[in-house]
């Protein structure tokens, strides 16, 4: 092991160890793997996170993904009889697919199965998935599935992995989550019905002989979200995704008490969110969002069409009580945002007066000053509702002059030129448009800097992983640990498929990795798509391709006629 001296920065030595890429593999058992042809992502290069006055200088080589991480050393392959190991098979090179594995003895715990959404070298994918296949040989000793909350980066591997693992493993979530997870059941019957446990607040939740867990609310865009302090023989961890501070109206913190309860137990590990971890400051307040709101509601003049994400319910609860004071009736577009608001309506998340809704063939019927649009498709989706509301696709909205159209959502990276487009075509129409870059009319469900050092304060860990993001989200997130005590070399930035030995007195980073590769649902196929078909279909979209068709003579073998050449993308 070498030290830098200076910064208190242990390097752990070079490993051999397969980077994520987008390849596929066949899910099963059997799957081969494949050693992986294309560098790492740019994500994760040499490039230290903006510099914080605090902060220890540190030279960018400690940030180069495996091999100079900050590491304080590298185990052998084979884990301590009395070691709990933590694997995360995604969402520690992403912004999605999160899971991650827990295993003491012979018992296996999981939080969350998540999907990620496909990126530009992905052509024709669905989704991209975690890879189950070191877990499938071990499928009867997982004793539990804790998911944290609804959104599909967390719950929309559930049908594809469940298949695999047998439906029967109990999983661990609160209410609102589990009907989600239900409803999306109803695509997949083949499954089976799921053996789901509702949870509550601060309910401690005995999953194995060796694993017990209590669950924490906690603030994020989605009710009954939860945090989850998992109760192991070497220590209390903490494992907290998906979380913000939210502040009243007398500008108190809501949703501390969680983490200062945390803070009680002796935290081993914290794993926390790392998501806005190079955004500065606090997170904006959802009530100043919603005072925002209602400004631009006051003085509409005509219809108001709200573009967001479906999951945003707690947005939609307080969007729908501003329609009620305004006496707008409203209408929904997107078969996601009706089922979603339905199940938070069934379960008493979202409460309307008899009558606020209408259909959009009735929207004709009322004064444009009286109507509410809520839309899916503020990141310009080609094949969303607002899309094709802007485009003229929808027989029943016609973008008038009269119209205000709000952007209720941050633009997620990489999505930037589809909305630039959406706004443009909007706004060509006449539309008034109004986004977060004006005024505060979205806050992310993610914390940012100073609560993170809040959070990390209240639960007082001995050591630090940070999770959910790319390299420099989590590398950031190290340093903010480094401001409020926990020294660097006591934190660990993992990569997928890598295996981490936790022991009572420290943790440390196996040489054994697991195969956390892509595995890619396209259409009704799981992980058939492999390296060759999505190199074709980049080389296909970049180059172009050439068809030939000629009739022969099978005898002779003379053209019959000209050949026909077509050309496509040249």
């Amino acid at each position: 092991m070498n030290a830098d001296s200076r910064h208190g920065v242990s390097r752990a030595p070079r490993q051999r160890f397969s980077a994520p890429t987008r390849t596929t593999h066949t899910v099963g058992a059997s799957a081969p793997r494949r050693t992986p042809t294309r560098p790492t992502s740019s994500t994760r290069s040499s490039t230290r996170p903006s510099a914080r006055p605090t902060r220890p200088p540190v030279r960018s080589e400690h940030f180069q993904a495996r091999e100079n991480t900050i590491q304080p050393t590298t185990q052998p392959s084979t884990a301590p009889k009395d070691a709990v190991t933590f694997v995360p098979l995604g969402g520690l090179e992403e912004v999605g697919r999160n899971m991650s594995v827990f295993e003491y003895g012979d018992e296996i715990i999981i939080i969350d199965m998540g999907l990620q959404f496909p990126e530009e070298d992905t052509p024709g994918i669905d989704y991209i998935i975690p890879n189950i296949t070191s877990l499938l040989p071990k499928r009867r000793n997982i004793k539990g599935i804790i998911i944290t909350h609804g959104h599909y980066d967390h719950i929309g591997a559930i049908p594809y992995l469940m298949d695999q693992l047998g439906a029967s493993i109990p999983i661990y979530t609160t209410a609102l989550t589990r009907e989600i997870i239900k409803k999306r059941q109803e695509d997949f019957p083949h499954t089976g019905k799921l053996n789901i446990i509702t949870v509550k607040d601060r309910e401690e939740i005995r999953l194995s002989e060796h694993f017990s867990a209590t669950v924490y609310e906690v603030e994020h865009t989605i009710p009954d979200a939860i945090a989850v302090a998992l109760h192991t023989p070497v220590g209390t961890m903490a494992y907290c995704t998906d979380l913000k501070f939210d502040y009243d109206s007398h500008g108190e913190i809501v949703g501390r008490d969680a983490f200062a309860d945390m803070g009680k137990q002796n935290i081993h590990t914290l794993f926390l969110d790392s998501t806005n971890a190079e955004k500065q400051g606090r997170s904006v307040s959802e009530r100043l969002v919603e005072k925002n709101l209602e400004d631009l509601f006051a003085k509409a003049q005509g219809r108001i069409i709200v573009g967001m994400f479906s999951s945003l319910l707690s947005r939609v609860s307080e969007i729908l009580k501003i329609a009620e004071r305004y006496d707008r009736k409203v209408a929904l577009s997107g078969f996601s945002l009706k089922t979603n608001i339905q199940i938070a309506q069934n379960l008493g998340y979202i409460k309307t007066k008899k009558g606020l809704f209408i259909s959009l063939e009735e929207v004709h019927r009322y004064n444009d000053n009286k109507v509410l649009i809520l839309s899916t498709g503020a990141q310009g989706e080609s094949n969303a509702s607002l899309m094709k509301i802007a485009n003229g696709e929808n027989r029943n909205i016609v973008i008038k002059k009269t119209d205000t159209v709000i952007f209720s959502s941050s633009v997620i990276p990489g999505n930037e030129r589809s909305v630039q487009s959406l706004k443009d075509t909007l706004t060509r129409q006449g539309a008034k448009v109004y986004q977060s870059n004006l005024v505060d009319l979205h806050s992310s469900g993610h914390a940012p800097a100073e609560e993170l050092k809040e959070i990390i304060s209240l639960v007082k860990p001995r050591f630090f992983i940070p999770i959910h993001g790319y390299y420099f989200m989590r590398s950031a997130n190290a340093y903010l640990a480094a401001e409020v005590g926990i020294p660097l070399e006591k934190s660990l930035l993992v990569d997928n498929g890598q295996m981490v030995i936790m022991q009572p007195d420290k943790n440390t980073v196996s040489q054994k990795t697991v195969n956390a590769t892509y595995v890619m649902v396209d259409g009704l196929g799981v992980g058939d798509v492999e390296e060759v078909v999505m190199r074709d279909r980049n080389l296909l979209s970049q180059e172009g391709m050439l068809v030939v068709i000629a009739t022969l003579d099978r005898r002779t073998g003379q053209f019959l006629k000209n050949p026909d050449i077509i050309s496509r993308g040249f």
